[in-house]
């Protein structure tokens, strides 16, 4: 067969096709794209100038005292947090918090899986539930992706609701951007793609469990994500409790007969009223939550000063570790994590360096710029080899993200070679038989050590996606605690050692076939992933 009829049988129909697909996606999200555009040239508010004056505190490096204006600070001992690697470790933990929980249960995921080890976490929480008077449990999912199928998220979670009706409640995130004769007309599978609830918080009591990853078998057994635990940290769990109940309060409940509805009290739909009223509705009710915590930084450093030495102690009273969370909800204009992410690798000290990893690599233009442009740190950045893709073997369209992936990763290779950055930005795949790679966030160790003295960790995968279209949420800790910042480099070191680094002399995946009609669709679909 000549190259011609290749071409018009195989290539240009399946471009076509995916084309026009997702022409219909960018006409329909193009008020998130331009809301998250135009938010991003400055801090959500409140700016600078709005906030109560802060004593800094030596544990936060000069260069990034700018956080304690965009972000609420929460003043911890390292003792009382613990890094987790394994994802059997993540679900036993899940487990063991479950089982323990005296007051509240609240878990902010993607999506709850169907199979037996999901069933036995649902099995936990309802036993706890019977066992303990008072103990109110609460989920926030994705409304796409926990509806997806005869047995879903919705399908699993029924039973709780249905027998502990005052205890436990089920609010599913609908995107405002799937609406009208989009949403009539995408397909089940294609419409996470216009937006999604990707936070992952699990609120146990006092104690908070964040991460990347969600709440399905693979996630519990051979896919790797990071995993970080706050133990007995009152203010950052209620600060996280408090994020998941005002989302919820602008989502559909779930009730026992698989019908939705909105809670009492709020007049705004995401996707059957108005689109600016839905969206300014819950960005003011977000952000008033949002000034409130940045509002207390003051009062918490000061608190933090009088206790006195912040040296790297090993008490458990010690407060030698600041965490600041941060939040991006593109399709409502609040793009927090954006800027910090933006100017935290723009500020990064020369000599320091990052350990960037992401398991859907695919940066903005904008973070592009600041890595390999502005940044002055040293880089190592970690991706999902092909095999280590969740998406390997999909079938239909799917199945070749993978494939998208190897081309967004040539093109930031030749940008980078091209700009002769190789000296200091180095790539690598993480490869290990039988599992795949989830994990995102990033390491910061200042010059001169080798030991992080900083992490963001949470959802974000520093992604187009993460930026415009999802609700996102991490936090930056900074540490001085000897004990957590070993944890934090045995961390990094374990995530490498199923890492190959990619030669920087010739192009990395040389061998590795890219269709050529997704190289043809990448300038189109990149802004999805």
């Amino acid at each position: 067969m000549t190259r011609s009829c290749i071409l018009t049988r195989c290539v240009v129909p399946r471009a076509r096709q995916t084309l026009c697909f997702l022409w219909h996606h960018r006409a329909a999200s193009s008020a998130v794209v331009a809301a998250a555009s135009a938010a991003e040239t400055s801090a959500m508010t409140p700016a600078a100038g709005d906030l109560p004056a802060a004593t800094p505190s030596p544990i936060l490096p000069r260069s990034f005292h700018w956080l304690y204006q965009h972000c609420p600070a929460f003043p911890i001992s390292g003792s009382k947090v613990r890094v987790i690697v394994d994802p059997r470790e993540f679900y036993q933990e899940l487990l063991d918090k479950a089982g323990a929980a005296r007051e509240r249960i609240s878990i902010s995921s993607l999506y709850l899986g169907t199979g037996k080890l999901e069933e036995k976490l649902v099995s936990v929480v309802g036993q706890r539930v019977a066992a303990v008077d008072g103990l109110k449990v609460h989920w926030l999912l994705d409304h796409t992706r926990g509806s997806r199928g005869h047995h879903s998220s919705r399908s699993m979670l029924r039973p709780l609701l249905a027998q502990y009706p005052h205890s436990c409640s089920v609010s599913l995130y609908h995107t405002p951007h799937l609406r009208g004769l989009l949403r009539r007309l995408i397909p089940q599978r294609w419409n996470e793609t216009i937006g999604l609830q990707h936070m992952k918080l699990y609120v146990f009591d006092d104690s908070l469990l964040i991460s990347g990853a969600n709440l399905s078998n693979d996630y519990f057994t051979n896919r790797q994500d990071r995993y970080m635990v706050f133990e007995d940290c009152p203010a950052l769990a209620a600060f996280y409790h408090n994020l998941i109940a005002t989302v919820s309060r602008f989502c559909p409940q779930l009730a026992t007969d698989d019908s939705t509805s909105m809670p009492a009290g709020t007049s705004v739909h995401p996707y059957l009223g108005d689109l600016e009223e839905y969206c300014g509705t819950m960005r003011e009710a977000v952000l008033r939550l949002w000034r409130a915590e940045c509002d207390r930084n003051p009062e918490r450093l000061r608190h933090m000063e009088s206790t006195g030495d912040t040296s790297a102690s090993s008490s458990s009273s010690s407060l030698d570790t600041l965490v600041f969370p941060t939040l991006q909800m593109g399709p409502f204009g609040i793009t927090n994590d954006g800027y910090v992410t933006k100017r935290f690798l723009s500020s990064a000290e020369e000599g320091s360096h990052i350990h960037l990893a992401s398991g859907y690599f695919n940066l903005t233009e904008e973070y592009m710029k600041c890595v390999l442009g502005q940044s002055r740190a040293s880089y190592s950045i970690l991706m999902a080899h092909p095999e280590a893709n969740g998406f390997l073997g999909a079938r239909g369209f799917a199945g070749a993200i993978p494939a998208a992936y190897t081309q967004l990763a040539k093109l930031f290779f030749r940008r980078v070679t091209s700009g002769s950055q190789e000296h200091r930005i180095s790539l690598h795949e993480y490869r290990r038989k039988g599992w795949t790679f989830h994990a995102k966030g990033l390491w910061y160790a200042r010059p001169g050590h080798t030991w992080p003295a900083l992490t963001m960790v949470g959802s974000p995968n520093f992604g187009w996606r993460s930026v415009q279209r999802d609700l996102e949420t991490q936090v930056v800790v900074v540490t001085q605690n000897t004990a957590l910042r070993e944890a934090l480099h045995r961390n990094t070191a374990a995530s490498m050692t199923a890492a190959l680094r990619l030669p920087m002399a010739r192009s990395p995946p040389l061998g590795r076939y890219v269709p050529l009609w997704v190289r043809c669709v990448m300038p189109i679909i990149k802004a999805f992933f």
